[in-house]
């Protein structure tokens, strides 16, 4: 059984979901739409490598995208789950993407929110590589709040800063993870360490849904390039910006639930 820390809601027997959360997230970033999917289908939400409960993991490579697809599907084995939809949010988006191409028997379905199949330019991933260094030693020497405060500064969480009250909770939310734990995902499974996939983007064989806030000029256009190059669905929500489930819930959980009723 995988290490990994989880929640299962739903009943038993009822279409399998597995959500996967983005960085500085943990499984409990799904409560509200968890909350409407369980009534149809079975929502399995774990703790990525690093995040909420999966922490401490004893070997490194845990925290690498291969490693945390690896723990995935290991969860995955432990429930008896063989196939499941696969749905997941930028970081968390990447890594599904990753398990759908690595893994395509044992999922029927695809939907990514505000995800990116990575970067192609060797110089640009080298520069992310050295920009989450430097964020991952402030998160070792300077803890946990400051970084936050720094990271929600960032253009792509613009909307989010506007509504204070959901900000607030958000950050309270991920003060709850562990800084050095962070550090460690930000080094191994950064943007700047993944392979990019968008050659591999047309022989994906599930249905894909790419999902994006209008905006997040900046996934927007990703979601529009897959759509063109890979061949995927794609739906903006008018607006939100990164973090559409969040900004956005009813209607994140109207697009989800359609296209988890269509597979």
């Amino acid at each position: 059984m995988s290490p990994l820390s989880y929640g299962i809601a739903g009943e038993e027997g009822a279409p399998p979901v597995l959500l996967l959360h983005g960085f500085l997230g943990s499984r409990e970033d799904w409560a509200e739409i968890i909350e409407v999917l369980q009534e149809d289908f079975l929502c399995l939400a774990p703790d990525l490598p690093g995040h909420g409960g999966s922490v401490g993991l004893p070997y490194p490579d845990a925290y690498t995208i291969e490693g945390a697809a690896r723990e995935v599907t290991a969860l995955l084995d432990g429930l008896g789950i063989s196939r499941v939809a696969l749905v997941g949010y930028s970081m968390g988006g990447r890594l599904a993407l990753h398990l759908a191409l690595r893994c395509p028997e044992r999922f029927s379905g695809l939907l990514l929110e505000s995800s990116s199949p990575g970067i192609e330019s060797e110089e640009e991933r080298d520069a992310r590589r050295e920009a989450d260094e430097r964020r991952a030693r402030s998160l070792e020497s300077g803890g946990l709040e400051g970084f936050l405060e720094e990271w929600y500064r960032q253009p792509l969480f613009a909307s989010l800063r506007r509504r204070e009250d959901l900000l607030g909770r958000t950050v309270e939310h991920r003060l709850s993870n562990d800084p050095h734990e962070l550090a460690r995902s930000l080094r191994a499974m950064g943007t700047g360490n993944q392979k990019p996939l968008w050659d591999e983007l047309a022989r994906i064989a599930v249905p894909v849904l790419a999902i994006a806030g209008e905006l997040d000029e900046k996934y927007s256009g990703i979601c529009s390039r897959m759509r063109t190059e890979g061949g995927v669905s794609m739906a903006v929500v008018p607006g939100a910006g990164h973090n559409v489930h969040l900004e956005a819930p009813d209607e994140y959980t109207r697009l989800l639930r359609g296209f988890l009723k269509a597979l």
